[in-house]
């Protein structure tokens, strides 16, 4: 994830536009849905009801860190065999920027759900 747009709090998800921007909650709906499994969007009340969409995405998230964590710890040894060296070090690294995606999603998924809830934090300046 990059960088929040201008105005909105630091952590805020760059892909969502700031809360009270026409059309946000539009784009914060689809961001939560890209954080969850596709076959979500199949549910419409998670539509009607983005804080509900919110809650499940952090769960979601949560479970794919720890996933992504406990691959880290065992991708070396467990592909040692399987793979050779320098495959091996692509996958740790590709697991390094996985982590690192869901740790900014683990912070922006609260500020989401907060302002679809109605909360609104002032951007640092």
């Amino acid at each position: 994830m990059s960088r929040a747009a201008p105005g909105a709090p630091p952590g805020w998800p760059a892909e969502v536009p700031p809360p009270d921007v026409p059309g946000w909650e539009q784009r914060a709906t689809g961001w939560l849905f890209d954080l969850c499994p596709a076959d979500l969007r199949a549910h419409e009340v998670l539509r009607r009801h983005p804080l509900a969409l919110a809650y499940v995405a952090d769960a979601q998230v949560s479970a794919a860190l720890a996933a992504v964590l406990d691959s880290l710890s065992g991708a070396r040894a467990a592909l040692r065999e399987a793979l050779p060296p320098a495959a091996v070090s692509e996958v740790v690294v590709a697991l390094q920027g996985e982590r690192g995606r869901l740790d900014a999603a683990a912070l922006a998924v609260p500020l989401v759900r907060e302002a679809l809830a109605g909360v609104r934090r002032a951007p640092r300046l």
